[in-house]
């Protein structure tokens, strides 16, 4: 059974930072490529960042860019989002989801999702 679990969530003030965790199983944690996206209230889903096996990284939202870092760690089966100097407008609840190749291809290309973590930015 595929499982992606988040936690690291809570509640930050604005420029503060947060480590969000995606503990994966049921699957080859060494061949797919899994990520994060972030849905805000009364907003579509967004994919913020993706990591393979290679560690080759894409981001796919701007606005992260500098401030978001992603990684994987291949002994605990989990990936990581790095969240620094957090802003108001990064309140969202952020899912971890597995790609459906190896690769970090377009968005649809996700498959399986975890149930989410909150993340709110105190302004």
């Amino acid at each position: 059974q595929i499982q992606l679990v988040e936690s690291g969530g809570g509640l930050v003030q604005s420029g503060g930072s947060l480590r969000l965790s995606c503990a994966a199983s049921g699957f080859d944690f060494n061949y797919f490529a899994i990520g994060w996206f972030r849905q805000a209230p009364g907003k579509e889903r967004e994919g913020v960042s993706c990591i393979t096996a290679n560690f080759d990284v894409t981001e796919y939202s701007d606005s992260i860019k500098g401030r978001f870092t992603i990684s994987r760690d291949t002994a605990k089966s989990a990936v990581y989002l790095q969240m620094n100097s957090l802003k108001p407008e990064d309140t969202a609840v952020y899912y971890c989801a597995r790609w459906s190749s190896s690769k970090c291809l377009a968005l649809h290309h996700t498959g399986f999702w975890g149930q989410g973590t909150q993340v709110t930015v105190s302004s």
